[in-house]
Formats: structure tokens, C-alpha cells, sequence
């Protein structure tokens, strides 16, 4: 009997409204990371680590910082991979500058923030690598990985995020950092008990 999973595209619409909902969990978890000074692994730990000394937005940062990496995905993935993760990022950068604007929050404790924080962020990266998507660097890289060599994505990335998470030492306090090593892994536990290789192909 052949066991080989069958997959089919997904429609252009359903595409689109998972795109958006993925974008607006994840930026909801950035969100709350910035509220209380976590930080998390990947181009929006960068972001994040960036905007903290910078000053400047963290969507116009993480856009910019992804550019370079859409020639490895239109490369190694193909032009709807790369629309795809273009289009979530620009969704990501928007939704979270102006999530200010119908969101306000008087007060949230740090754990509960790096618990459902990474929840949300390890829900929306999900969502987007089952519509051929991604948040761009390092997820483009894993996902790569996983394609090519059967290495799920989820530790990959765990282990990459976990080592951009522990290089901002000197700027967050030890507990703050802790917690944000603690959201780095809830996120990525998501994706490696929810993203099995063979069950959504990338090309």
C-alpha cells in the first residue's frame, strides 16, 4: 500500500485569510515580547534587539533586515514560497506597529507574556509553513533543511533562535533573558509536535 502523503495547494483565498490570521498571531506575540522587554530568535529577535538601540519601528526593521534573504527563497523555494513569506512579513511589520493604536495594556507579568507570547508566535509560524510561508531568515534556512535532509524544522530553528536569544546578555537582565530563552522554545515546541516532514511539502 502506498503510504506517501497526498497534499493539494490550497486555494489562492484560503492562502490569503490563513496568511493574515497566522500574521496576526505573531504579531500579537511580538507585541507582548515588546511590552515587557523580551526578546526571541530569528530576523524579529534582531528586530527587536535593534529597535531597542535604534529606536526606529521594529516593522520597518524587520522588513528591511528579511530583503536579503527572499533570493535564497525564490531560489531554494520557488516564487510562491517567496510571495508568500513576503507577504506575511509586510503583514507581520504592519500589524505590529499599529497594534498600539486598538490594543493597550496596562500590565502583564513577563512569564505570561513568554508563555502565550511564543504560543501565538509557534501557532502563526505554523499556520504560514502549511501555506508554503514563513517569517523569511532563519525560517527560510530550517525550512530549506527540512526539505532537503528530513530535519525537522522546529529544532533547527529552536537551537538557532536559542543562540540569538542568549547573544543579547548584556542588554536584558538575566531573568528577562531567561524567560525569553523559555518563549524561544514554547514557539519552536509547536512546530516540531505540530510540523511533521511529508505532511506539507514546501515545492
Amino acid at each position: 500500500m502506498d503510504k506517501t502523503p497526498h497534499t493539494s495547494a490550497h486555494p489562492l483565498y484560503e492562502d490569503v485569510l490563513a496568511l493574515l490570521i497566522a500574521s496576526g498571531f505573531v504579531s500579537l506575540g511580538i507585541f507582548l515580547f515588546h511590552q515587557v522587554g523580551l526578546l526571541t530568535g530569528g530576523t524579529a529577535g534582531l528586530a527587536l534587539l535593534l529597535q531597542q538601540v535604534t529606536g526606529l519601528s521594529f516593522g520597518l526593521l524587520f522588513f528591511g533586515i528579511n530583503l536579503p534573504f527572499y533570493a535564497l527563497a525564490w531560489l531554494r523555494m520557488g516564487p510562491r514560497f517567496t510571495l508568500n513569506t513576503f507577504v506575511s512579513v509586510a503583514a507581520v511589520s504592519f500589524m505590529t506597529d499599529h497594534l498600539n493604536g486598538v490594543l493597550q495594556i496596562g500590565k502583564i507579568e513577563p512569564a505570561y507574556a513568554a508563555l502565550i507570547g511564543g504560543t501565538l508566535i509557534g501557532m502563526g509560524l505554523l499556520i504560514m509553513f502549511r501555506h508554503k510561508s514563513s517569517l523569511g531568515g532563519f525560517n527560510i534556512l530550517a525550512l530549506f533543511i527540512q526539505d532537503r535532509f528530513g530535519i525537522r524544522a522546529g529544532k533547527l530553528q529552536m537551537g538557532l533562535d536559542c543562540a540569538i536569544v542568549v547573544t543579547s546578555f548584556f542588554v536584558v537582565s538575566p531573568w528577562l533573558l531567561a524567560l525569553s530563552v523559555a518563549a524561544a522554545i514554547i514557539c519552536n515546541l509547536m512546530l516540531t509536535l505540530n510540523h511533521k516532514p511529508g505532511r506539507y511539502q514546501i515545492a
